[in-house]
C-alpha cells in the first residue's frame, strides 16, 4: 500500500481528529499573544514566523501530538517550507508522528457581499500544488465565511469551494473545503440549512472518484450535516472550533455522530510559551485527550 493509500484509510477510517497549525500572517500575532508571546516582542515578519513556528514545533514534537490520536495536521506553507528536527515539516509528521500533513491554501477573505466573504482568487495555486507534492502533502484546506443567511451569497461561496476543489483533485489532493458559518451569525441556523442544500448540490455534481473533506462549523441542530458525512465522495467532515472554547465546542462535537473535530484556538487553548516541558505536554495531552473523546461520537 502506498503512502497515499494509508494517508486516506487513516483519513477515512481511523479514529481520531485534525489539529489545525495552520496560523497565516494575519492570525499569527493573536496565536502567539496567547501562546504569551506579546507583539513588541518581535521586529518583522522574519521574526513572528520563527516565534510561530517554534511554537507549532513544541506541539509537534510533544509525546502527546501522535497518530494514535490525531489523524492530520493543517500546516500554513511557511510552516511547510521549514524543517522539525532535520526533516522538512511535513515528512516528520508523517514518517515520524505518523500524522497526515494538509496544506492550506487560500489567501485570506475577500470583503463581504451578499452575506458572505469569498476566497480571494488563489493566483499561485499551481506552483504551490507543485510544492505540496514536493513536500508529500496528502490534502489541502480553504476557508470562507459566511456572515448571513442569504441564498445567493451562500451559492455563491459553495460554487467557489467546489471549482478550487476539482482543480486541487485534478492535482492528486484530496481538498479539504470550508465555508465557515460565523458563531454570531444572526440567523445561524438558517444558514446551515441553506449551506447543507448547497453542499450536497454540489457533492452531487462530483464524479465518483473525486473525493473531498468538508470542514464546517458546528450547527445548531444536532446531526444537521449527517446526509454530508453519510455522501460517498466525503471523506470526513471535520468541525471547527470557530471561537467557542474547547469546553463546549466539545461538548457539541459530542452530539454530532460522524464528525469529528479540526481545532485550532480550541486545542492550544491553556497553552504558554512559559511553562516548563512537563507541564506544557500535560496541558497538551490533556487538550487532546479531550478533543479525541469527543470525536469519538
Amino acid at each position: 500500500m502506498s503512502d497515499r493509500d494509508r494517508q486516506l484509510d487513516k483519513m477515512k477510517n481511523a479514529d481520531g481528529f485534525v489539529a489545525a497549525l495552520d496560523q497565516s500572517g494575519g492570525s499569527t500575532p493573536k496565536a502567539l499573544a496567547s501562546y504569551g508571546i506579546a507583539e513588541d516582542t518581535w521586529s518583522g515578519e522574519d521574526e513572528m514566523f520563527d516565534l510561530v513556528h517554534e511554537m507549532r514545533t513544541r506541539i509537534i514534537t510533544s509525546p502527546a501530538f501522535t497518530g494514535d490520536r490525531i489523524l492530520g495536521a493543517i500546516l500554513f506553507d511557511n510552516t511547510m517550507e521549514r524543517e522539525i528536527e532535520g526533516r522538512s515539516t511535513s515528512a516528520y509528521l508523517w514518517e515520524v508522528k505518523q500524522v497526515v500533513p494538509i496544506l492550506k491554501v487560500d489567501q485570506g477573505l475577500a470583503a463581504e457581499a451578499d452575506g458572505v466573504r469569498l476566497m480571494k482568487p488563489i493566483t499561485a495555486l499551481d506552483g504551490l500544488l507543485d510544492r505540496a507534492q514536493g513536500h508529500g502533502v496528502f490534502g489541502t484546506k480553504m476557508r470562507s465565511v459566511v456572515s448571513q443567511a442569504n441564498a445567493s451569497g451562500i451559492r455563491a461561496i459553495v460554487d467557489q469551494q467546489f471549482e478550487v476543489g476539482r482543480r486541487i483533485v485534478a492535482r492528486g489532493f484530496v481538498p479539504i473545503l470550508e465555508p465557515e458559518v460565523d458563531i454570531h451569525c444572526p440567523d445561524k441556523a438558517e444558514a446551515e440549512g441553506l449551506l447543507k442544500q448547497e453542499i450536497m448540490r454540489g457533492l452531487d455534481e462530483l464524479e465518483a472518484e473525486e473525493l473531498v473533506m468538508l470542514k464546517l462549523t458546528l450547527p445548531e441542530v444536532d446531526g444537521h450535516y449527517r446526509a454530508c458525512i453519510e455522501h460517498p465522495n466525503v471523506v470526513r467532515v471535520v468541525a471547527l472550533s470557530g471561537g467557542y472554547s474547547r469546553e463546549e465546542a466539545n461538548g457539541r462535537l459530542a452530539r454530532q455522530k460522524g464528525m469529528v473535530a479540526s481545532f485550532s484556538r480550541a486545542l492550544s487553548e491553556g497553552l504558554s510559551a512559559s511553562q516548563s516541558t512537563d507541564a506544557f505536554n500535560a496541558t497538551l495531552d490533556k487538550s487532546i485527550q479531550s478533543i479525541f473523546e469527543a470525536s469519538r461520537t
